[in-house]
């Protein structure tokens, strides 16, 4: 990787990194069609499109069963990928049972005040995969959605001759009511709108391909969505005390996921930044995706930089925005202090993104592109909606009658202002 400086960067250079594509618009049309097929044909274009991308051909739609028999087969193995699946499950589920908001009323004056918290009644989860194996994505996906209390909760993976069985058995020990073999696009599609087969969700989250992003807008306001997600990121901001190891191996690590990864290493200490350039080009041939990883390192949004300060470096943070911000300082709180827009940060020399992406607890779905300066990621509160209540005795609405009645004939509203007067004539 070539060491650039912040300030040296072009308007072009810098548009690379803080404006990243996911590649959506690439595919809107083709995914319009699609979606739009599945909404009209149903079970049938799902499994004609299974024919034509997956090269697979669907018998049963529905393999809920399947994902029971998987865990039943992999724990009467005593096979140790199940024990990890629930340990970081357990671990998912508890840090996600820390966001439950609780209700509340309060009265004053005569007025009594709250809000409280319900869970929608059906969640439709996009867990990528087929013949590969992303059971972190399924514990991502459902068990947020089970800790809000969510009446039904589907799953939709792409389909295979054998669908992973990890994959599987993560999606039952999660807690999902129902799984289907239905990917990409019409994935998406279907747990939007239903099917035959599938059950229609009021909300569709997780990850997923371009394909997938690029449905999830295109279903968008017929059904609630978390949010449109590109190719995985890292930004890792380092001062000189950050050992040069571990911050290649971060940037490695997140360029296996795919060729259009960004992967961002920010340093006011041009040794690290020369050293870690080397060992990044060291470890790349090592790694069993290495053609992946050189993909994701030509990325124009990827690269090793100096900047004249630590201040500066956040500064560039700042506007990144980054999925997975990693510092590595002596100061890191006080850096962190700095830098509101992250999915997830993390600490430290021990606190690899690895950790979060599978087990430490928190969710690994998370928002890219720049979206983390306007929400955040995957977790409880995406499954719960709120409602105010209120309550207010004769002398409370009287305290604010001239109040309401004035704004209200301010507006136009004569009934309004009528409503509160009957209640005094």
């Amino acid at each position: 990787m070539n060491v650039r400086a912040v300030a040296d960067l072009s308007p072009a250079e810098r548009r690379a990194f803080f404006e990243r594509d996911a590649g959506v618009e690439a595919v809107r049309e083709d995914v319009e069609a699609i979606v739009d097929r599945v909404r009209e044909e149903g079970d049938v274009a799902l499994r004609e499109f299974s024919e034509e991308f997956d090269g697979v051909s669907v018998g049963n739609i529905d393999v809920t069963d399947e994902a029971a028999r998987a865990h039943a087969e992999l724990d009467d193995a005593g096979d140790p990928v199940l024990d990890a699946v629930r340990e970081a499950a357990a671990n998912v589920r508890a840090f996600h049972e820390r966001q439950r908001p609780e209700d509340w009323r309060e009265e004053f004056d005569g007025r009594e005040l709250g809000r409280r918290f319900r869970p929608i009644d059906r969640a439709g989860v996009y867990v990528p995969g087929g013949a590969a194996a992303y059971p972190s994505s399924a514990l991502m996906g459902v068990i947020p959605a089970t800790v809000a209390g969510v009446d039904h909760v589907a799953v939709a993976t792409p389909p295979a001759d054998e669908i992973n069985p990890v994959t599987l058995a993560a999606i039952h020990e999660a807690g999902a009511d129902a799984v289907y073999q239905a990917g990409g696009a019409q994935g998406i599609a279907a747990l939007a709108y239903g099917t035959e087969t599938v059950t229609r969700s009021t909300k569709v989250v997780g990850p997923g391909n371009k394909w997938v992003t690029a449905a999830k807008a295109a279903v968008q306001g017929d059904v609630e969505i978390d949010f449109l997600a590109g190719p995985s990121e890292v930004l890792v901001l380092a001062d000189g005390t950050a050992d040069p190891e571990f911050v290649a191996a971060e940037l490695l690590a997140q360029a296996e996921h795919d060729p259009n990864a960004s992967v961002v290493a920010v340093t006011d200490d041009a040794a690290l930044a020369e050293t870690v350039a080397t060992a990044v080009e060291d470890g790349a041939p090592k790694r069993d995706r290495t053609e992946t990883i050189r993909a994701a390192l030509a990325n124009e949004a990827s690269g090793v930089l100096t900047a004249r300060s630590m201040s500066e470096a956040v500064l560039f943070a700042e506007e990144y925005a980054a999925e997975h911000l990693t510092i590595l300082a002596d100061d890191d709180e006080a850096l962190l202090d700095r830098i509101p827009s992250a999915g997830s940060v993390f600490l430290g020399p021990y606190s690899p993104v690895a950790a979060g992406d599978y087990a430490s607890g928190p969710n690994h779905v998370l928002p890219t592109n720049g979206g983390a300066k306007r929400y955040g990621g995957l977790s409880t509160d995406t499954f719960l909606r709120s409602s105010t209540v209120q309550r207010l005795d004769r002398d409370a609405l009287a305290g604010i009658a001239d109040t309401v009645t004035t704004l209200a004939e301010a507006e136009g509203l004569e009934a309004h202002a009528e409503s509160v007067r009957t209640r005094f004539d």
